[in-house]
C-alpha cells in the first residue's frame, strides 16, 4: 500500500514527483533531433498556437510515437476548421496508437470553426464515441489574463465530464499550486493535477525559440504569462530546484495534491532532461 502523502519523507516526496515528469515540446524545425535526449517511454505533449496550425501538432505527435514515446497532442478548439477535420485528427491518432490528448480552447482571436472552446470540443469527440483513453484539460493557479476565476471554475467542472487529467499553467509559487489544488479539491474537482513548471531554460536559447515560434505567438505567451516571463528571461536563466524542493515540501506536509509533474521545456529539452535525472538520482541516493 502506498505511504499516505502526509508522511513522506523530503526526498520520497520529491521522488515521488520526480517519477515520471511530463515533457512539453513546441513543434518547431529542430526539435526531433533534440527529442533524441528523452527517455523511452516519457510523456512527451505536443503544444498547438496559430501559427504553426494543428496538422505541425499531429505529424510531430505521431512522430514521438513512432520513436517509442508517449505523445500527447494539444487540440485547440479554435484552430479546428469544421467536423471532417476533426475526424481525420482522430483518425490519424487512432492509427498511430496516441490514446492521450490535451484539449485547450487556443489562443486565436477567432475560432476558425465551429468549436469557439475546449468544452465545445470535447461534446463534439464524446458525440462521435471517440474520446481517447486519457484527456487532459488546462487550469490556473494564478488565473487567466481574459477569463475571471468564477467562469473557469464553472468551465473545469463542466469538462470534468470528459478529461482524466488537468495541468495547470505554469507556475512559480509552490504554496499558491498547493492552495490551488486543494481549492479544486474543495469544489468538487476530482481529476489528477499535474503542476505545470518550467524546466531549465538557457535566456539565449530562450529568446531563439520564441523568434522561430513567431513573434505573435511570444507576444500572446508574454502577455497572458507577465510573471512567468520576468523570472524565465533573467541573465543567468532559469533552475527549477527550489520550486521542485518546495512542491515536495506542500506534498509532504499534506498541503498539495499532486500527481506528479509537467515541464514546459521551451525546447530546452537536453538541459531539462539532464536535470530531472540528476535530481531523481540525488534523491535515490
Amino acid at each position: 500500500m502506498a505511504q499516505p502523502t502526509s508522511r513522506l519523507r523530503p526526498r520520497q516526496a520529491k521522488a515521488t514527483l520526480l517519477d515520471q515528469p511530463r515533457y512539453e515540446l513546441m513543434p518547431i524545425s529542430g526539435v526531433m533531433d533534440q527529442a533524441a535526449t528523452l527517455p523511452p517511454g516519457a510523456v512527451v505533449t505536443v503544444t498547438s498556437s496559430p501559427r504553426q496550425g494543428a496538422a505541425a501538432t499531429v505529424d510531430l505527435a505521431v512522430q514521438l510515437a513512432e520513436r517509442g514515446l508517449r505523445a500527447v497532442p494539444h487540440l485547440a478548439a479554435r484552430q479546428l476548421h469544421d467536423r471532417e477535420e476533426l475526424i481525420t485528427i482522430l483518425d490519424r491518432l487512432e492509427a498511430a496508437g496516441i490514446d492521450n490528448v490535451f484539449v485547450v480552447g487556443g489562443d486565436a482571436a477567432e475560432p476558425a470553426g465551429p468549436y469557439p472552446d475546449g468544452l465545445t470540443l470535447l461534446e463534439a469527440i464524446a458525440a462521435l464515441g471517440r474520446l481517447p483513453r486519457h484527456v487532459g484539460i488546462p487550469s490556473y493557479p494564478d488565473g487567466h489574463h481574459a477569463i475571471d476565476d468564477a467562469t473557469l471554475l464553472t468551465a473545469l467542472k463542466s469538462k470534468q465530464l470528459y478529461a482524466t487529467y488537468t495541468v495547470s499553467q505554469m507556475c512559480f509559487d509552490a504554496a499558491r499550486i498547493g492552495r490551488f489544488s486543494r481549492a479544486l479539491r474543495g469544489q468538487g474537482i476530482t481529476l489528477p493535477i499535474y503542476a505545470g513548471i518550467p524546466g531549465v531554460v538557457d535566456m539565449a536559447k530562450l529568446l531563439r525559440v520564441s523568434l522561430r515560434i513567431g513573434v505573435g505567438d511570444s507576444v500572446r505567451f508574454l502577455r497572458g504569462n507577465k510573471a512567468a516571463a520576468g523570472r524565465l528571461i533573467r541573465p543567468r536563466g532559469y533552475r527549477p530546484d527550489g520550486l521542485v524542493r518546495k512542491l515536495g515540501a506542500q506534498v509532504r506536509e499534506g498541503k498539495a495534491d499532486l500527481a506528479g509533474l509537467h515541464i514546459y521545456t521551451f525546447n530546452h529539452i537536453d538541459a531539462t532532461v539532464r536535470w530531472t535525472h540528476g535530481n531523481r538520482r540525488r534523491v535515490a541516493s
